[in-house]
């Protein structure tokens, strides 16, 4: 798993910076590889399509996510760049969970309504250094990713002359392409990837 996490922070080096330093250090265990990268409302995310999964984070602030991941969302190309990828979201809030569930996670979730959600948590403060309760967030993730991958992997098959073109892209570029033709097959609702089915795939989804 290539996994990516973006997320904004007023205070560097703050609880949620600390946050998602242990969260990215518990994803590693797993053999996952993880990045970070702090928020801006308009910014060129394209790099967003190098990676399997979004973990999505921020803190509230005055009853809102904060600014720099909402208007990412709003103002950049985010959105379209999280087209098709499977997401984790979190935030950090005093507020009662089921408050926060109700008030706060919707602002995210309205911008991802095509996305596959893996996971999500509400971190109270007593919660944000508990290594308890981010191994729980990492271990839900992890399974919900690995259980969609199964699923994909059951349902999907390749030609040979699929797995041809396949053998012919660079190796550091084959699994990004070999994601992206499953799960563009698995929306479609083809059961085989043809190479007609890969150059869909490219036209749908910019090249791949």
């Amino acid at each position: 798993m290539r996994a990516i996490i973006l997320y904004d922070s007023k205070t560097a080096g703050g609880s949620t910076d600390r946050l998602i330093d242990s969260i990215g250090m518990e994803l590693a265990k797993s053999g996952a590889y993880v990045e970070k990268a702090r928020c801006k409302a308009q910014a060129d995310y394209s790099f967003v399509q190098e990676f399997d999964v979004v973990i999505m984070g921020a803190p509230i602030y005055y009853l809102l996510v904060s600014s720099q991941l909402l208007g990412a969302l709003v103002q950049s190309n985010l959105k379209k760049n999280l087209k098709r990828k499977k997401i984790a979201l979190f935030l950090t809030c005093g507020s009662p969970e089921p408050m926060a569930t109700l008030l706060y996670m919707p602002q995210l979730k309205i911008h991802l309504v095509p996305n596959k959600i893996l996971t999500e948590k509400i971190f109270s403060p007593q919660q944000l250094s508990d290594p308890a309760v981010i191994e729980e967030f990492v271990d839900e993730l992890t399974s919900a990713y690995r259980k969609a991958t199964r699923k994909r992997n059951s349902i999907v098959s390749w030609t040979e002359e699929a797995e041809e073109l396949l053998d012919e892209v660079p190796s550091f570029f084959r699994q990004r392409i070999k994601t992206a033709a499953e799960e563009y097959a698995e929306d479609m609702g083809y059961t085989s990837i043809t190479p007609e089915v890969i150059d869909e795939a490219k036209a749908e989804l910019g090249g791949m």
